[in-house]
C-alpha cells in the first residue's frame, strides 16, 4: 500500500465509511494522511475541573453521573450532562455540559460512561457549564492506546465521521503503510526528515518536540510545492519570446521636468526597476504596489512613455468605469503637452460624446492613440490595438488570470505591469506574487495632505455634523460612507439610501448627492463630475468610492458603523481624502455594540496611516487563509502552513525551488523526476479547487 492507493482497496475501512470519506473529499491513502489534525489534546494529564470562567478552552475527563432532557420554548429541547472527576479523592464541583436541540447527543451519552470533554467553561449560578462542548465517549477496550494516555489528534470531522472514527481509520492506515514506498517531496538539503515518519508523527506524535519537528517538515513540503509551481510558471514565462519595449527616455524626462513637484526616491527606484524589465528581450511580468497616494500612476505613466517612445502602444485597464475615466482625465492632462493621443474605451461609451471621447479610427484624422485607457472593454476585438507593447492593469486583484491573459494576447508578447493600491505584507509578496518582479512604493510624496483620524461613539454624531458644516461652509467637500445601500433586517447597520434625506436636512442648504453601486453608470458619471467641479458639497456613498476617486478639495470623511468595515478597506476609503493642500479629517463612528477586535481595528487606524503596518495587522487579524483566498487560486492549497508565522520556512522553500529550476529549467534530470510529479499533483489539486 502506498499514498496513491484508493481507500476502496483497504479492507479495514467498511464501504459505508469509504463513501463518507469520499463525500468529504478523501479518496486515497495520501488524501487521508494529509487530512491533518486541527489540534491535539494532551490526554496524558487532563485539566482539573474548572471552578469558573477560563480564558482558554479546557480538556477534562470524567464519569457521567446524570443526564436529563428539558423542553424549552415549544419544540426546543435542552440536554444536560453532569460530569464528575474520576479520582475518588476529587473535591471539585461537578461540571455541567449542555446541548440545545442536539438529538444525536442524547442517543450517545448514558450514565456511567467515561467522557472526554473540550470547551470553554462559564460560571453559571453556583456551578460551571460548558455549552455545546466537543466530546468523546472513551470505552475501556484495547483502543485506549489510540484515544488516551497520549497527545491525541483531533481531526476536522463531518456528518457521520466523528474525530474518534477518523482517528481510528488513520491509525489502522498508518499501521499498514509501507514506508519504502513514501518518496520524499523536498530536497534533503532543505530537510532530511523521512516523509513516512513525518506522516506518522503529525497524527500520533511521541511528544511536543517531535510534533514541532514533523510540522516543520510538512510545512516545508507545502511551501516547496507552492514555490515549485511559481518557479515553473516563471521559467515558462522567461522562455517565451519577447521584445524590447524601451529605447530613449526623452518623453519621460519631459514629463518629470514639467511636474510641479519632485518624484520620491521610491518612485525613481521603481521606474528604474521597471525600465530594466522593459529593456530585456523577454516578456515582463511586474508588480507595482504601494500605499494609497504613493504615486503609482506617475510610475505607470513613466513606463508607458518609455514604451510609446520605442514605437509601441500602451494600455491601462481598470476594474470600473469611474476609475477608467479618472485615469483618462489625468493621463490626457499630462500627455497633451507631449503631443500624445490618449483615448478612452469603456462598455458604457458607445459613441463619441462630450469631454470623454471613445477611440474611433476616424477620430483625429484616423490616427491611433498612443495610450488607451479602459475597463474590461479593452479585452475584446476592436479595442484599438495594433502594436500593444505595454499593458498596465490597475487594481489587478479584481481581474481574473484569464482576463489578464486575454489583454496580453492583444499584442505580440506585450510587457505587463500590474498595480495595486493595497499594500501587500512583505511576508506575503513571495507567496502571492512570486512569479512577478516586484517594485514597492514605500514613501509618500511631500505634497500629500496630513490626515487626522479619530474613532468616536455614534452618540457624537451631532458634534461631527457641526465640525463637518464648518469645513463645508469654508469651501471644502466631504464623503459620508455607509456599509449598506439599503437597510437590512438581518444587519443592525445604517444604510446610505435610508440616511440620505437626513443628511440633506443636516447640511442644508448645501447640496448633497447619493452614490452607490446600483446607480446607472451614466448617472454615476454625472454625480462624480458635479462633485469634482464642486457643485455638490457632500457625497453620501457606499464603498463604491473605495478606489479611483481623486478630488483634492474633499478633506473630510465620516464613516458610520465603521466597525463593520475591514481594516484594509477603511484604510483604502481614508485614502480618498488628503489629496490636496488642506489638512484632512477621517471620523470613524462606531456603534455602542462594537467591542474586541472591532475596537482594536479602529484604534490602529487612529495611530497610524502606514499602509504596510495596517496590511500586516490585517493579516494577523484575519489570518492568511482569508487574505490568500482567490489570490491563492492558481497555487496548490495550504493545509498546515501559515505564510505569516512561517515566513522563514517560505523563504527557504522558495530558495530551494528556484535553485532547482536555475540548474534544471525543464526538470529533465532523472533525479528530478519526483519534482515533476509534485508539479503534476499540484496542478491536479488546483483543478479540483476550480471544478
Amino acid at each position: 500500500m502506498n499514498l496513491d492507493t484508493p481507500l476502496t482497496e483497504l479492507e479495514w475501512i467498511p464501504p459505508q465509511r469509504q463513501r463518507q470519506l469520499d463525500r468529504f473529499g478523501i479518496a486515497t491513502v495520501g488524501a487521508l494522511l494529509t487530512h491533518f489534525p486541527k489540534r491535539y489534546e494532551d490526554r496524558t494529564q487532563f485539566d482539573r475541573f474548572p471552578t469558573g470562567d477560563t480564558a482558554e478552552p479546557v480538556c477534562v475527563c470524567g464519569i457521567v453521573k446524570k443526564t436529563g432532557v428539558r423542553r424549552i420554548r415549544g419544540s426546543q429541547k435542552m440536554f444536560d450532562v453532569v460530569l464528575e472527576e474520576e479520582s475518588a479523592h476529587a473535591l471539585s464541583t461537578p461540571l455541567l455540559c449542555r446541548w440545545f436541540n442536539a438529538h444525536w447527543v442524547e442517543k450517545m451519552i448514558v450514565n456511567g460512561q467515561r467522557l472526554v470533554v473540550y470547551g470553554k467553561p462559564k460560571a453559571s449560578g453556583s456551578g460551571v457549564v460548558i455549552v455545546h462542548p466537543e466530546f468523546e465517549v472513551v470505552e475501556n477496550d484495547a483502543e485506549v492506546s489510540i484515544h488516551l494516555k497520549r497527545l491525541v489528534p483531533i481531526h476536522r470531522a463531518t456528518e457521520g465521521l466523528s474525530p474518534r472514527v477518523l482517528r481510528h481509520i488513520v491509525w489502522d492506515t498508518l499501521e499498514n503503510l509501507c514506508d519504502d514506498e513514501v518518496e520524499p517531496i523536498i530536497p534533503a538539503v532543505l530537510d532530511a526528515t523521512p516523509r513516512a515518519w513525518a506522516l506518522r508523527q503529525i497524527h500520533f506524535p511521541d511528544s511536543r518536540a517531535t510534533l514541532e519537528k514533523t510540522r516543520r517538515h510538512l510545512v516545508l513540503e507545502e511551501f516547496f510545492a507552492m514555490q515549485l509551481s511559481i518557479a515553473a510558471k516563471r521559467a515558462e514565462q522567461s522562455a517565451q519570446p519577447g521584445a524590447v519595449h524601451c529605447a530613449a527616455d526623452s518623453l519621460m524626462r519631459r514629463l518629470h521636468a514639467a511636474l510641479p513637484f519632485s518624484l520620491t526616491g521610491a518612485q525613481f527606484r521603481s521606474i528604474a526597476e521597471i525600465r530594466a524589465d522593459l529593456a530585456a528581450p523577454r516578456p515582463m511580468n511586474h508588480l507595482l504596489h504601494g500605499d494609497v497616494g504613493s504615486g503609482k500612476t506617475l510610475v505607470a505613466l513613466s513606463a508607458m512613455l518609455l514604451a510609446v517612445e520605442a514605437g509601441y502602444q500602451a494600455a491601462l485597464m481598470t476594474p470600473t468605469q469611474i476609475l477608467a475615466e479618472q485615469h483618462y482625465l489625468t493621463l490626457r492632462h499630462l500627455c497633451e503637452p507631449l503631443s500624445l493621443r490618449v483615448a478612452l474605451r469603456t462598455a458604457a461609451r458607445t459613441e463619441q460624446s462630450g469631454a470623454l471621447p471613445l477611440f474611433d479610427p476616424s477620430v483625429e484624422g484616423g490616427e491611433e492613440p498612443h495610450i488607451l485607457v479602459g475597463t474590461h472593454a479593452l479585452l475584446y476585438a476592436g479595442a484599438g490595438f495594433s502594436r500593444l507593447g505595454l499593458a498596465v492593469i490597475d487594481e489587478q486583484h479584481k481581474f481574473g488570470v484569464m482576463q489578464r491573459a486575454r489583454l496580453r494576447d492583444q499584442g505580440i508578447a506585450p510587457d505587463v505591469l500590474v498595480m495595486t493600491a493595497t499594500p501587500i505584507p512583505r511576508t506575503l509578496t513571495m507567496t502571492l506574487y512570486g512569479d512577478l518582479d516586484v517594485s514597492t512604493l514605500d514613501e509618500l510624496p511631500e505634497n500629500r495632505g496630513r490626515i487626522v483620524t479619530a474613532a468616536r461613539d455614534a452618540a457624537k454624531l451631532p458634534e461631527a455634523v457641526k465640525f463637518l458644516r464648518e469645513h463645508l461652509e469654508a469651501g471644502r467637500q466631504a464623503y459620508i460612507v455607509y456599509p449598506l445601500i439599503d437597510e437590512s433586517e438581518k444587519l443592525e447597520a445604517k444604510a446610505a439610501a435610508g440616511e440620505f434625506k437626513k443628511w440633506q436636512a443636516l447640511l442644508a442648504p448645501m447640496k448633497c448627492e447619493l452614490l452607490h453601486g446600483r446607480i446607472a453608470p451614466e448617472e454615476k458619471d454625472a454625480i462624480m463630475e458635479r462633485f469634482r467641479r464642486g457643485e455638490s458639497k457632500a457625497l453620501i456613498a457606499t464603498t463604491v468610492i473605495e478606489v479611483g476617486i481623486d478630488v483634492p478639495n474633499a478633506n473630510i470623511m465620516l464613516v458610520e458603523n465603521a466597525e463593520r468595515f475591514g481594516l484594509a478597506q477603511l484604510h483604502q476609503l481614508r485614502g480618498r481624502i488628503g489629496r490636496g493642500e488642506h489638512k484632512s479629517y477621517c471620523i470613524l463612528l462606531r456603534s455602542a455594540k462594537a467591542e474586541g477586535e472591532a475596537l482594536e481595528k479602529l484604534r490602529l487606524l487612529e495611530e497610524t496611516s502606514d499602509g504596510f503596518k495596517i496590511a500586516e495587522a490585517d493579516l494577523r487579524m484575519r489570518g492568511p487563509g482569508d487574505i490568500l483566498g482567490t489570490a491563492q487560486s492558481g497555487l496548490p492549497p495550504l493545509k498546515l502552513g501559515d505564510p505569516l508565522a512561517d515566513h522563514e520556512l517560505m523563504r527557504l522553500a522558495r530558495n530551494a525551488a528556484f535553485l532547482l529550476f536555475d540548474r534544471d529549467p525543464q526538470l529533465a534530470a532523472p533525479e528530478n523526476a519526483r519534482y515533476r510529479s509534485v508539479l503534476a499533483e499540484g496542478r491536479k489539486l488546483m483543478l479540483s479547487q476550480v471544478s
